[in-house]
Protein backbone atom coordinates (compact mmCIF):
# COMPACT_ATOMS: atom_id res chain seq x y z
CA UNK A 1 0.00 0.00 0.00
CA UNK A 2 1.29 3.43 -0.91
CA UNK A 3 2.99 5.31 1.75
CA UNK A 4 0.04 8.58 2.64
CA UNK A 5 1.56 11.51 4.51
CA UNK A 6 -1.89 12.21 5.83
CA UNK A 7 -2.50 9.06 7.42
CA UNK A 8 0.52 8.18 8.88
CA UNK A 9 0.97 12.09 9.97
CA UNK A 10 -2.55 12.86 11.83
CA UNK A 11 -1.08 14.80 14.05
CA UNK A 12 -0.05 17.48 11.23
CA UNK A 13 -3.07 17.18 8.39
CA UNK A 14 -5.63 16.04 10.81
CA UNK A 15 -5.98 18.35 13.65
CA UNK A 16 -9.21 18.96 15.47
CA UNK A 17 -11.91 21.79 15.28
CA UNK A 18 -10.17 23.54 18.48
CA UNK A 19 -6.77 25.07 18.44
CA UNK A 20 -3.80 22.94 19.54
CA UNK A 21 -0.09 23.18 19.61
CA UNK A 22 2.09 20.95 17.70
CA UNK A 23 5.96 20.16 16.93
CA UNK A 24 6.38 20.55 12.91
CA UNK A 25 9.39 18.69 12.08
CA UNK A 26 11.72 20.10 8.72
CA UNK A 27 9.88 18.99 5.58
CA UNK A 28 11.06 19.24 2.19
CA UNK A 29 8.62 20.79 -0.49
CA UNK A 30 7.99 21.34 -4.52
CA UNK A 31 7.52 25.25 -4.46
CA UNK A 32 6.88 28.61 -6.77
CA UNK A 33 6.95 31.86 -5.09
CA UNK A 34 4.47 34.62 -6.55
CA UNK A 35 1.95 37.18 -5.64
CA UNK A 36 -1.13 38.70 -6.87
CA UNK A 37 -5.27 37.46 -6.43
CA UNK A 38 -5.46 33.45 -6.04
CA UNK A 39 -8.80 33.61 -7.93
CA UNK A 40 -7.73 35.56 -10.56
CA UNK A 41 -8.51 32.85 -13.98
CA UNK A 42 -5.04 31.87 -16.10
CA UNK A 43 -3.46 33.46 -13.38
CA UNK A 44 0.22 33.53 -11.21
CA UNK A 45 -1.05 31.32 -8.96
CA UNK A 46 -3.51 29.31 -10.84
CA UNK A 47 0.03 28.63 -12.78
CA UNK A 48 1.95 27.80 -10.25
CA UNK A 49 -0.61 25.00 -9.24
CA UNK A 50 0.12 23.43 -12.55
CA UNK A 51 3.76 23.59 -11.91
CA UNK A 52 3.55 21.79 -8.52
CA UNK A 53 1.40 19.15 -9.56
CA UNK A 54 2.87 18.38 -13.00
CA UNK A 55 6.49 17.93 -10.79
CA UNK A 56 4.81 16.06 -8.04
CA UNK A 57 3.51 13.32 -10.38
CA UNK A 58 6.01 13.29 -12.61
CA UNK A 59 8.46 12.36 -9.46
CA UNK A 60 5.68 9.89 -8.21
CA UNK A 61 5.89 7.85 -11.57
CA UNK A 62 9.60 8.40 -11.99
CA UNK A 63 9.94 4.38 -10.80
CA UNK A 64 7.67 3.55 -13.84
CA UNK A 65 10.60 4.81 -16.02
CA UNK A 66 14.59 5.13 -16.46
CA UNK A 67 14.98 7.73 -14.00
CA UNK A 68 15.72 5.86 -10.63
CA UNK A 69 15.39 7.88 -7.67
CA UNK A 70 17.48 6.42 -4.76
CA UNK A 71 15.34 4.67 -1.25
CA UNK A 72 11.69 5.51 -3.57
CA UNK A 73 9.01 3.87 -2.21
CA UNK A 74 5.52 4.50 -3.51
CA UNK A 75 3.18 7.15 -1.98
CA UNK A 76 0.41 9.15 -2.33
CA UNK A 77 0.86 13.10 -3.74
CA UNK A 78 0.58 15.20 -0.30
CA UNK A 79 -2.05 17.96 -0.56
CA UNK A 80 -1.44 21.48 -1.86
CA UNK A 81 -0.21 23.67 0.91
CA UNK A 82 0.74 27.34 0.59
CA UNK A 83 2.54 29.75 2.70
CA UNK A 84 1.03 33.72 2.79
CA UNK A 85 1.41 36.96 3.80
CA UNK A 86 0.85 40.73 2.69
CA UNK A 87 3.16 43.41 0.80
CA UNK A 88 3.00 46.63 3.18
CA UNK A 89 2.93 49.69 1.87
CA UNK A 90 0.64 52.01 -0.67
CA UNK A 91 -0.77 48.74 -2.40
CA UNK A 92 -1.15 45.50 -0.42
CA UNK A 93 -1.30 42.35 -2.21
CA UNK A 94 -1.33 38.43 -1.63
CA UNK A 95 2.07 36.85 -1.77
CA UNK A 96 2.27 33.74 -1.10
CA UNK A 97 4.78 30.42 -1.49
CA UNK A 98 2.73 27.14 -3.05
CA UNK A 99 4.14 24.16 -2.05
CA UNK A 100 3.07 20.20 -1.98
CA UNK A 101 5.26 17.93 -0.16
CA UNK A 102 7.83 15.34 -0.98
CA UNK A 103 9.44 12.34 0.56
CA UNK A 104 12.97 13.37 2.07
CA UNK A 105 14.40 10.88 -0.76
CA UNK A 106 14.12 13.47 -3.31
CA UNK A 107 16.96 14.84 -3.95
CA UNK A 108 18.10 18.32 -6.07
CA UNK A 109 18.98 15.44 -8.47
CA UNK A 110 16.05 14.13 -8.51
CA UNK A 111 14.17 17.55 -8.52
CA UNK A 112 16.36 19.03 -11.98
CA UNK A 113 15.65 15.67 -13.66
CA UNK A 114 11.55 16.29 -13.06
CA UNK A 115 11.61 20.03 -14.30
CA UNK A 116 13.52 19.06 -17.37
CA UNK A 117 11.43 15.30 -17.76
CA UNK A 118 7.99 17.98 -17.62
CA UNK A 119 9.44 20.33 -20.51
CA UNK A 120 10.12 17.37 -22.87
CA UNK A 121 7.62 15.16 -21.76
CA UNK A 122 4.80 17.47 -21.09
CA UNK A 123 5.71 20.74 -22.34
CA UNK A 124 5.23 22.31 -18.96
CA UNK A 125 7.31 25.14 -18.05
CA UNK A 126 8.67 24.69 -14.67
CA UNK A 127 11.93 26.70 -14.17
CA UNK A 128 10.16 28.77 -11.85
CA UNK A 129 10.03 26.02 -8.60
CA UNK A 130 12.51 25.15 -6.73
CA UNK A 131 13.20 22.27 -3.70
CA UNK A 132 12.23 24.02 -0.72
CA UNK A 133 13.57 23.18 3.17
CA UNK A 134 11.31 24.30 5.67
CA UNK A 135 11.22 24.46 9.37
CA UNK A 136 8.77 25.54 10.86
CA UNK A 137 8.82 24.00 14.83
CA UNK A 138 6.35 24.93 17.51
CA UNK A 139 2.89 26.27 15.78
CA UNK A 140 -0.60 26.43 16.95
CA UNK A 141 -2.99 24.74 14.29
CA UNK A 142 -6.72 24.63 13.68
CA UNK A 143 -9.08 22.34 10.83
CA UNK A 144 -10.94 25.81 9.36
CA UNK A 145 -14.32 24.26 7.91
CA UNK A 146 -15.95 26.68 5.71
CA UNK A 147 -15.25 28.90 2.94
CA UNK A 148 -11.65 30.69 2.98
CA UNK A 149 -12.66 34.62 3.35
CA UNK A 150 -14.20 33.17 6.62
CA UNK A 151 -10.85 31.86 8.13
CA UNK A 152 -10.80 35.11 10.17
CA UNK A 153 -13.13 33.35 12.83
CA UNK A 154 -11.05 30.14 13.31
CA UNK A 155 -7.83 32.78 13.76
CA UNK A 156 -9.57 34.15 16.26
CA UNK A 157 -10.06 31.05 18.00
CA UNK A 158 -6.41 30.65 17.63
CA UNK A 159 -5.82 33.99 19.15
CA UNK A 160 -7.54 33.35 22.05
CA UNK A 161 -6.15 30.01 22.79
CA UNK A 162 -2.40 31.95 22.70
CA UNK A 163 -3.51 33.99 25.23
CA UNK A 164 -4.93 31.87 27.54
CA UNK A 165 -1.91 29.57 27.23
CA UNK A 166 0.72 31.57 27.42
CA UNK A 167 1.49 31.75 23.43
CA UNK A 168 2.04 34.86 21.37
CA UNK A 169 2.31 34.97 17.24
CA UNK A 170 6.24 34.38 16.12
CA UNK A 171 5.69 35.38 12.50
CA UNK A 172 9.06 36.07 10.49
CA UNK A 173 9.90 36.14 6.67
CA UNK A 174 10.88 32.30 7.43
CA UNK A 175 7.94 31.61 9.13
CA UNK A 176 4.38 32.46 8.06
CA UNK A 177 0.58 31.72 7.95
CA UNK A 178 0.22 27.97 6.63
CA UNK A 179 -2.93 26.74 5.07
CA UNK A 180 -3.21 23.33 4.03
CA UNK A 181 -6.09 22.21 1.67
CA UNK A 182 -8.00 18.50 2.12
CA UNK A 183 -10.46 19.31 0.23
CA UNK A 184 -11.23 19.87 -3.98
CA UNK A 185 -12.66 22.91 -4.02
CA UNK A 186 -13.56 21.77 -7.36
CA UNK A 187 -15.56 19.19 -5.93
CA UNK A 188 -16.89 20.02 -2.99
CA UNK A 189 -19.34 22.79 -1.73
CA UNK A 190 -17.51 25.65 0.08
CA UNK A 191 -19.52 25.57 3.16
CA UNK A 192 -17.53 21.77 3.89
CA UNK A 193 -14.36 22.68 2.96
CA UNK A 194 -11.50 21.41 4.95
CA UNK A 195 -8.11 23.73 5.70
CA UNK A 196 -5.74 23.13 8.53
CA UNK A 197 -4.68 26.67 9.34
CA UNK A 198 -1.07 27.09 11.60
CA UNK A 199 0.63 29.75 12.85
CA UNK A 200 4.10 29.81 14.18
CA UNK A 201 4.08 30.98 18.09
CA UNK A 202 6.82 31.23 20.71
CA UNK A 203 6.21 31.53 25.05
CA UNK A 204 5.63 34.53 26.39
CA UNK A 205 8.48 36.26 27.83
Amino acid sequence: MAFDFKKEYKELYQPKGKPALVEVPPMRYLAVRGEGDPNEENGAYQNAIEILYTLAYTLKMSYKGDHQIEGFFQYVVPPLEGFWWNTEGEKRDYCWTSVIRVPNFICREDFEWAVAEAARKKKVDCSSAELLEVEEGMCVQIMHLGPFDEEETSVALMNVWMEENGFEPDFSDTRLHHEIYLSDARRVSPEKWKTVIRHPVKRKP
